[in-house]
């Protein structure tokens, strides 16, 4: 498995593992966000491939110079097997090159499943925010 920035030619792949991996609320409260975030900076959108085929995605954004793990989605058959721990870091790094001030975890029904594997990467109560509706790719601002 490796991670790498998204590509265009990733999204339909992605939207398939984002539907077959989210809640149905989940995903379509997720959608317009995706796009949003593609079209500012889809460089903060990091995909986990393994043998050719994409089993993990976490959308990232940078708002009010403050990086921010939007959503993660690991592919059911691939969960438990470091998919996440992987892309949270490869993005924490493309977050410490942007320079943020700080790397933030928001908080919505929807995030709050994968808190753990965020809490064992060393992220506290400080690193989680409810400013979750706030955020540029969600309010579209």
């Amino acid at each position: 498995m490796y991670v790498r920035s998204f590509q265009l030619s990733d999204y339909a792949e992605v939207t398939q593992l984002m539907e077959n991996s989210l809640s149905e609320q989940c995903f379509h409260d997720s959608m317009e966000a995706f796009a949003r975030q593609l079209s500012w900076d889809s460089s903060l959108v990091m995909i986990a491939e393994s043998e050719g085929m994409i089993v993990g995605v976490v959308i990232g954004t940078i708002d009010n110079n403050d990086g921010y793990y939007y959503r993660l989605a690991v592919d059911p058959f691939h969960r438990r097997k470091g998919v996440g721990k992987a892309m949270i870091q490869a993005l924490q790094e493309r977050f410490v090159e942007r320079k943020v001030n700080r790397i933030l975890v928001p908080v919505d029904a929807h995030n709050e499943p994968v808190l753990p594997v965020f809490e064992s990467l060393g992220f506290d109560m400080s690193s989680f925010t409810k400013a979750f509706k706030k955020l540029s790719i969600v309010a579209g601002t």
